[in-house]
């Protein structure tokens, strides 16, 4: 696994709490088997590029289906050779803070 990407989709102009359209999303993405992390502001996926980004576009087209605006924000992290980069990279932040602790 190569990339880690940081999703973030809802409909503009929906009424109410975003978390119905949220979790139809998180559900596309838990059902895809890749590895992935719910975030305050977005959902984290780690898979290869091509895998990841089939599940952005299946997420996509889940809300663009029934809305007439959908705000999409990606940002992606690609490093050769990474495996478990959710569990790894915030690990590694936590073990520099305890150290200065």
């Amino acid at each position: 696994m190569s990339v880690i990407v940081e999703l973030s989709l809802f409909p503009l102009g929906a009424q109410g709490s975003l978390a119905p359209f949220v979790a139809r999303a998180v559900d596309i993405i838990a059902a895809s088997g890749l590895s992935w992390r719910l975030g305050p502001m977005g959902t984290c996926i780690e898979g290869e590029w091509d895998e990841v980004m089939v599940v952005v576009d299946a997420c996509f087209k889940a809300l663009a289906s029934d809305q007439d605006r959908v705000y999409l924000t990606i940002k992606a992290d690609w490093r050769a050779g990474r495996t478990g980069g959710l569990e790894t990279k915030p690990a590694s932040v936590e073990s520099v803070r305890e150290k200065r602790s």
